[in-house]
C-alpha cells in the first residue's frame, strides 16, 4: 500500500484478485462502487484459482503473493474450491503464505432484508492459520485416514490478543470464546488457557465461554446477545456461515482476513456459484460490505460509512433485490442503485 499524503489526499495502490465463477462480476462492481467514493485507488490484477492452477501449477503463483506483500492489502473475489480431489484451496493457501491469522466477519440485521431475527449485530472472529486446516492429512491403512488438528500456544494467544484489541477499538462490551475442551480438553484445552491469558490485558471488557454445540443453539434461539466471538478455524468457518443465515445470507456477510504488521486481505464469505457465473445475477452486497471494510483498514473511514448507508438505503427501499434476496435485479442494478445513493 503507497500513501501519499498532501493535505487530505491519500493514493492507495491495492491488489485485486477478481477469482472465478462470479467473482469477476462481483469484483467489477466492488471498484466500481470504490472508485464513486472519490477515494484515490490504483489496482494491480492479477489471477488466482483453478485455471491458474492448470497452467502454472498452483493455484496462488509467487507474483500473487509478491504483489500482496509489496502494497499490504488485496481485494479478493471469489475462488473454486474443488470438492473431494483437485487442487489444494487458494483461500487457505494465500491466507498460510501471508500468515494472514486472523479472519473477521461481522454480521448485523439489515433493514429491508427479511430474516428471522432483529437487532442481531455480531463479530466472529476466527483463527486463521491452524486447527484441522493444516491439511495435515494421511491414509494410514485403506480405508482409514487421519487428520491432525493443530492448536498452538502462539497461534492462539495471538487470536486472544487480536480479539480484545477489536472488542476495545470498536467499542464492544463482550469477547465470548468458543470452544469444544469438555471432550478435546488438551487441544481446546489449550485455546481456552490462552484466551483467558489475553483476557487480563482488557478487564474492562465482559469474557465468557461456550462450548460450540451449545453455541449453535443459543445463536439460533437468541443471537442479539452476542458481540464479539472468537474461536479456532473450523468452528468458525461453521459458525460464521450460521450467523450469515441469521442476517439474510451470505450474499450479505463481508470478511478480512489480518495478519501481522498491517497486512490484510478482504474477501466474501460465499463461494464462486460456477452455476449463474457470467449471468449478471450475482448479488454483489457482500463484496462490496468488504470494500467497505478495506476503506476502513485504509483509514477512509468517510468512504466506508458511504458505502454501508448507500446499501441499507437501497435494501431498506426494497424494489430492487437480487435473487439470493427474493427478487430478480441483476448485479448490474444492484451496483448501479449503490453508487446512485452515495
Amino acid at each position: 500500500m503507497r500513501n501519499k499524503t498532501r493535505g487530505k489526499t491519500m493514493h492507495h495502490t491495492i491488489t485485486l484478485l477478481p477469482g472465478d465463477g462470479i467473482g469477476p462480476e462481483v469484483t467489477a462492481a466492488t471498484v466500481k462502487v470504490i472508485e464513486a467514493t472519490g477515494v484515490k485507488v490504483g489496482w494491480e490484477e492479477y489471477q488466482a484459482g483453478m485455471e491458474v492452477a492448470i497452467k502454472y501449477g498452483t493455484a496462488v503463483p509467487d507474483d500473487v503473493i509478491n504483489a500482496i506483500l509489496r502494497n499490504g492489502i488485496a481485494l479478493k473475489g471469489p475462488i473454486t474450491t474443488p470438492i473431494g480431489s483437485g487442487i489444494p484451496s487458494a483461500n487457505v493457501a494465500l491466507r498460510k503464505r501471508l500468515n494472514l491469522y486472523a479472519n473477521v466477519r461481522p454480521c448485523r440485521t439489515l433493514a429491508g432484508v427479511k430474516s428471522r431475527f432483529e437487532n442481531v449485530d455480531l463479530v466472529v472472529i476466527r483463527e486463521n492459520s491452524e486447527d484441522l486446516y493444516s491439511g495435515l492429512e494421511h491414509i494410514v491403512v485403506p480405508g482409514v485416514v487421519e487428520s491432525l488438528k493443530i492448536i498452538t500456544e502462539t497461534a492462539s494467544l495471538r487470536i486472544g490478543k487480536y480479539a480484545f484489541q477489536y472488542a476495545a477499538h470498536n467499542r464492544r462490551k463482550r469477547v465470548t470464546a468458543v470452544h469444544k475442551a469438555n471432550i478435546m480438553k488438551l487441544a481446546d484445552g489449550l485455546f481456552l488457557e490462552c484466551i483467558r491469558r489475553a483476557h487480563r490485558d482488557y478487564p474492562e471488557i465482559e469474557y465468557d465461554e461456550m462450548i460450540v454445540d451449545n453455541c449453535c443453539q443459543q445463536l439460533v434461539m437468541r443471537p442479539e446477545n452476542f458481540d464479539v466471538m472468537v474461536m479456532e478455524n473450523l468452528y468458525g468457518d461453521i459458525l460464521s456461515d450460521l450467523c450469515s443465515g441469521l442476517v439474510g445470507g451470505l450474499g450479505l456477510t463481508p470478511s478480512s482476513n489480518i495478519g501481522e504488521g498491517g497486512i490484510a486481505m478482504f474477501e466474501a464469505v460465499h463461494g464462486s456459484a460456477p452455476d449463474i457465473a457470467g449471468r449478471n445475477l450475482a448479488n454483489p452486497i457482500a463484496l462490496i460490505l468488504s470494500g467497505a471494510m478495506m476503506l476502513e483498514h485504509l483509514q477512509e473511514g468517510g468512504a466506508a460509512h458511504r458505502i454501508r448507508r448507500a446499501v441499507d438505503i437501497v435494501l431498506q427501499e426494497g424494489s430492487l433485490m437480487t435473487g439470493d434476496l427474493g427478487g430478480t435485479a441483476t448485479t448490474t442494478e444492484m451496483t448501479d442503485a449503490i453508487i446512485a445513493s452515495l
